[in-house]
């Protein structure tokens, strides 16, 4: 008997809806509803437009309606962002964009109120500013009235499950993400929040993975004209999602990177690693299914070209990703590089502009064409891949043969090439549909329809084949040159 359920993927460009069809061996995706997902400036902040996105939510469950009789529904979103609700069940307000200065040196305050390593000791999770501890605090000075109001706090994924289900619960994974819980146990921290003064009672119950968290609320099904259709917890932060979609076998140990407005770039453990060298690197431990392990690098990723892209666009040059990367092609190589996770790069506008000028700074020069900009970023990503590999070899004291890449930047076929050249390791590139299939599959588990990890990545595997890229470049000299860059940089600041 086919199986359908409805994977909504919202990423920090994009969202859509896909229906998953299962016949017992394979899933075939079916992308109904795909939408824009553009961040909101007022008055010097930037917002999430989640109203928008509800909006856009419902209107991709009312279409599946029409095509298939849906069993069950799973959301993922990026990390770290969350929702306020006051004790009445009212949101207060559009949850704040990770990337909004208000967070900016929030990190290095709360160094006097608990050392990085502890905090990294106890949270496994790279101490960034766009963390939602640090959102938090940066919250409670500008807005200490909506933080008295509030009675939960609730991840993105959650909260648009709120909407769904009234159902006020958070999933392991994305509550790994906030610099909130305790990485061991895979629950809320005890020491974290007592230190920071945040109510343990703003953190609301965590559940598994491929469970599920309620049904469609009585008011959304008279809403839609719609049967109250379960909402499963899959892996609430797309990452993890991803990673589950990772085509290996039991025992094997794998590289993979989810690329797509970040670069997730890490393998999977069984315990965390918490050691000084990892905190000093900035390595992350976020919990997947099952309470595996995903130990890895965030890096910025496809965000410098799509950002450069809209910034074209509203300048007047509409540029396709497919042209951007044909004038990467025709630039000549390896003449400049960047470091892709520079805070310079992190807010939106100019990006082509801060490329220019970083170069300048460091000695290499002003790339004076559009072909050489881009280049510049796709080979500096690539470099900053070969970091990430030597870092993770270096903690986790593992080989790896391979590096799997997942997610839309597969279809960046340059990028793809560049790694495996860098990395001197050949790359396996898919499922381009990673985190649909990960969240799709930890549905059917949910519902029974799946009944192993196991069994879901075999499912996975048949499901999208796989292109294979092989190192044909040395790229030593490169990314010595490279590392060079970053380290004065570092040094001048």
């Amino acid at each position: 008997m086919m199986r359908h359920v409805l994977a909504f993927d919202f990423g920090g460009g994009s969202g859509r809806a896909v229906l998953a069809h299962f016949d017992g061996s394979k899933i075939e995706l079916e992308e109904i509803h795909r939408f824009d997902n553009e961040p909101v400036m007022v008055q010097g902040h930037l917002y999430w437009d989640i109203l928008r996105l509800f909006h856009e939510l419902k209107t991709g469950l009312v279409r599946a309606k029409h095509i298939c009789e849906v069993e069950c529904i799973g959301i993922d979103t990026w990390g770290v962002d969350y929702g306020l609700l006051d004790s009445s069940g009212l949101l207060l307000g559009c949850p704040f964009h990770y990337r909004d200065t208000k967070n900016n040196g929030y990190a290095e305050k709360s160094a006097a109120v608990m050392k990085p390593e502890t905090l990294y000791a106890e949270t496994g999770t790279q101490i960034m500013d766009i963390n939602t501890l640090f959102q938090l605090l940066s919250a409670y000075d500008i807005q200490p009235k909506a933080l008295e109001m509030a009675e939960i706090m609730l991840p993105l994924p959650d909260l648009f499950a709120y909407f769904l289900t009234d159902v006020k619960t958070c999933e392991r994974s994305i509550a790994s993400t906030t610099s909130l819980m305790n990485v061991r146990c895979g629950r809320w921290s005890d020491i974290v929040p007592k230190a920071f003064s945040i109510p343990k009672t703003l953190l609301p119950p965590i559940v598994d993975s491929a469970t599920i968290k309620g049904v469609l609320s009585p008011s959304i099904c008279d809403e839609l004209e719609t049967d109250p259709i379960p909402v499963a917890a899959v892996c609430g932060h797309d990452t993890q999602c991803a990673a589950f979609a990772v085509p290996s076998k039991p025992g094997q140990d794998v590289i993979f990177i989810s690329c797509g407005t970040w670069s997730l770039f890490g393998t999977e453990l069984d315990e965390p690693v918490l050691s000084e060298e990892s905190a000093r690197l900035g390595l992350s431990n976020e919990v997947g299914h099952d309470g595996k392990i995903t130990y890895l690098k965030n890096i910025i990723g496809l965000w410098l070209i799509q950002e450069t892209r809209r910034y074209l666009r509203s300048s007047g040059e509409d540029y396709t990703y497919a042209e951007l990367e044909e004038l990467a092609l025709n630039a000549e190589p390896l003449q400049y590089f960047i470091d892709p996770d520079d805070p310079v790069f992190t807010p939106p506008g100019n990006i082509p502009q801060r490329v220019q000028d970083y170069c300048v700074r460091t000695g290499q020069g002003k790339p004076g064409s559009l072909g050489s900009i881009v280049r510049c970023i796709y080979e500096s990503l690539a470099l900053k891949y070969r970091m990430a590999l030597e870092e993770i070899r270096t903690c986790t004291r593992k080989e790896f043969s391979a590096i799997h890449m997942l997610g839309g930047g597969t279809k960046d076929r340059l990028l793809c090439q560049m790694t495996a050249d860098v990395c001197n390791l050949p790359v396996y590139a898919g499922p381009k549909e990673a985190t649909v299939y990960g969240n799709a599959a930890m549905q059917l588990m949910a519902i029974g329809a799946i009944v192993s990890r196991e069994y879901a990545k075999n499912v996975i595997a048949a499901s999208e084949p796989v292109l294979h890229y092989f190192p044909r470049e040395d790229w030593f000299d490169a990314y010595t040159r490279f590392k060079e860059i970053i380290q004065k940089k570092s040094e001048s600041e």
